[in-house]
């Protein structure tokens, strides 16, 4: 039946199962056959409701299965229609980040390490591959020699710890631990923009929580509170998109709001060894309720795809059994050579050196921009917040010098000013490079009631085409 609106009646007389799962996968069943074609407008939740002799929340929470598989969408007061048969649920914030037609001269999309400032792999692998218990189909949650590692500077009791493989595999995680569908999580706002599209894509209802240079804002997490959301997450330090990190005192007042709260704690603590700050948790005050994801990717090497959860027994252990419907465990070929890295003294010197090298870059262009007008916050992290007056039109500035930059809305719940994300952990180190890519960020940035005065291409591109291209690759 290919028709553009369909009746109550017609549609009730085709669903046997009269529950919230069942009214969903026979609508599906209909979609799939072709009975719904896409575009077909559907009878509203009460009529339907009515046919079925169900309750409205019953067939509210049908669309909203449908909504979450992409096979229906409602459009406000015109109700609801069919898009097509279910798809898996893309990322498309992440995907979208470094997604532009022509490749540009300097890519500022994505924060990822530069690959010259990270340990070398070879000896900690053969170190790995000397584990105990290697090709054991046991699952162990983390090896003796990582939990050892890992525990020296674990910035609070944790109950129980599992090695995962990257930090976003242990937020999913975590959050399919903690939430299901039409659940609510209060979170920071803005935040990175994988997160948001797992919390999307998981059906929950995020409740913004607002940040200044200190973390997540007392009065701002405690209306969020009054909601009653599962969890609360947030970054204590090396923030994405904006650059701050949580101190002793803002943590121990977000604890103390946690406290009177059933609400569960999720740190998500990407950048790891290479943040300048000190790992602060709430957990020092609420170990019971809190779990802290620390990945080591951008610290030790995106290939070892390990991050370790630890906190909270209960919620680790959920975790775990999670993990049971996929890999079950991590390598311990790669657990162990973790262990190595954090525990080789040239190593470590190393991630020091790293970590200042990344601070220096990303210190350097904010100050560059200030100097021009145009003032950053934060002092963390391999990214900056730039504010701009227009983020498209600021886009395509960039674009016209070859250069790329994330938008901020993509890091976004709620409306804010409009920003651009700009990654500095492969900025140019050159100074006449880093000079003329701040002026092109200033022009960018600029209000365009100012006007629209151009950079000429032979005073900026090509010293940023020569300096910056050379100095990154």
């Amino acid at each position: 039946m290919t028709v553009s609106e369909v009746s109550a009646g017609w549609l009730a007389g085709r669903i046997g199962e009269r529950t919230a799962r069942g009214i969903a996968a026979e609508v599906t069943d209909l979609i799939r056959g072709g009975s719904l074609a896409a575009g077909t407008r559907l009878p509203t939740v009460r009529r339907l409701a009515i046919e079925l002799g169900v309750s409205p929340a019953t067939v509210s929470e049908a669309w909203s299965t449908l909504r979450r598989s992409r096979a229906i969408a409602t459009q406000g007061r015109n109700g609801s229609v069919v898009i097509g048969p279910p798809e898996i649920a893309h990322p498309e914030r992440y995907e979208r980040l470094g997604d532009f037609g022509q490749l540009p001269t300097l890519d500022l999309t994505i924060a990822t390490p530069d690959p010259a400032l990270l340990p070398p792999l070879g000896a900690a692998l053969a170190a790995g591959a000397r584990t105990e218990r290697l090709n054991d189909y046991s699952r162990e949650r983390i090896t003796p020699a990582l939990l050892e590692a890992v525990s020296r500077d674990w910035p609070f009791p944790a109950q129980s710890h599992l090695a995962v493989g990257g930090g976003f595999e242990g937020m999913q995680l975590a959050c399919q631990a903690l939430a299901s569908p039409g659940d609510r999580i209060a979170i920071e706002h803005p935040t990175a923009a994988r997160l948001l599209d797992i919390l999307e894509a998981s059906g929950v209802t995020l409740i913004p929580v607002s940040c200044d240079d200190q973390g997540p804002e007392p009065e701002s997490l405690a209306a969020a509170l009054r909601a009653k959301p599962v969890a609360f997450i947030y970054q204590p330090r090396g923030q994405t998109p904006c650059g701050h990190w949580v101190t002793v005192e803002r943590s121990a007042r977000l604890a103390e709001l946690l406290g009177a709260s059933g609400a569960i704690v999720l740190e998500d603590d990407g950048l790891g060894p290479v943040s300048v700050a000190p790992p602060t948790s709430i957990g020092t005050h609420l170990p019971e309720r809190t779990v802290l994801v620390r990945s080591y990717s951008k610290s030790h090497g995106p290939d070892l795809r390990i991050a370790v959860l630890g906190g909270a027994d209960e919620i680790v252990d959920r975790v775990r059994v999670l993990r049971s419907f996929g890999t079950g465990w991590t390598s311990r070929i790669l657990q162990d050579a973790l262990a190595h890295l954090l525990g080789d003294p040239d190593v470590r010197t190393l991630v020091e050196q790293a970590r200042g090298r990344y601070a220096q870059r990303r210190g350097r262009m904010a100050d560059a921009l200030r100097a021009r007008g145009v003032h950053t916050a934060g002092s963390d992290g391999l990214a900056l917040w730039v504010p701009v007056a227009d983020e498209a039109e600021a886009l395509v500035t960039l674009a016209a010098h070859g250069i790329a930059a994330a938008p901020g809305s993509r890091y976004c719940v709620a409306p804010l000013e409009p920003h651009l994300r700009v990654a500095t952990s492969r900025l140019p180190e050159d100074d006449e490079a880093l000079g003329s890519l701040a002026d092109i960020f200033a022009l960018a940035a600029r209000n365009r009631r100012e006007g629209r005065a151009r950079i000429p291409r032979g005073a900026v591109g090509q010293s940023l085409d020569r300096a910056a291209i050379r100095t990154i690759s």
